[in-house]
């Protein structure tokens, strides 16, 4: 595996070069907002969790008094650990040449993926990766998305890095690598069309 990081001003994008594949991964970063280019992690741990068991552990005799404390209390930790296991790691888009395109999302605790989330769309389904722009209130955010040929739905949008929604070059900068391995063959696909 070859990992480079090829735009200095975005530390949270990489390139990672398999044999057979290319990974175009956004880990789930943040930029310093005091104009330094220093990076946060934006999943690491906060005050809060470690105010969490310092407050069970002052309170844990009023919790264990009634079982509508100790029930109130497993409901709001289940929910605290679901949020904290279920936060997004990175996203990735995956080109593999000759074969597709994937789409992952990693969810997990800081440095330690649980779950995985995989959108494999074959080359023969796959008309177009373009370069989109929404509108969100104020803001226009541009964002990356397949166009897929599918025989029920017709045409259906596959949004990557839906989670993250990464700076324009870095989605500048996927959208060339995925086009210059996949869709610049078009020659090899023919007039493959989808039954």
């Amino acid at each position: 595996m070859q990992r480079t990081h090829p735009l200095q001003d975005h530390p949270e994008f990489s390139v990672r070069r398999y044999p057979g594949c290319v990974e175009y991964r956004v880990e789930n970063w943040r930029i310093a907002r005091d104009g330094t280019r220093r990076v946060l992690r934006g999943y690491g741990w906060s005050w809060f969790d470690a105010v969490v068991p310092v407050l069970a552990a002052v309170y844990w005799h009023k919790i264990c008094a009634s079982q509508y404390h100790l029930a109130a209390f497993g409901i709001a930790l289940a929910i605290y650990v679901y949020f904290k296991c279920t936060q997004v790691l990175w996203e990735s888009v995956l080109a593999i040449p000759s074969l597709g395109l994937q789409l992952e999302t990693h969810r997990g605790l800081p440095n330690i993926p649980l779950f995985v989330s995989r959108r494999f769309i074959p080359l023969i389904y796959l008309q177009d990766f373009i370069i989109n722009e929404g509108l969100h209130r104020w803001n226009v955010r541009y964002y990356l998305a397949a166009i897929q040929n599918t025989a029920t739905e017709g045409f259906a949008l596959k949004v990557a890095y839906e989670n993250i929604l990464p700076y324009f070059p870095v989605l500048l900068e996927v959208y060339r690598g995925v086009y210059d391995a996949l869709l610049d063959n078009e020659d090899d696909r023919g007039d493959q069309q989808p039954t």
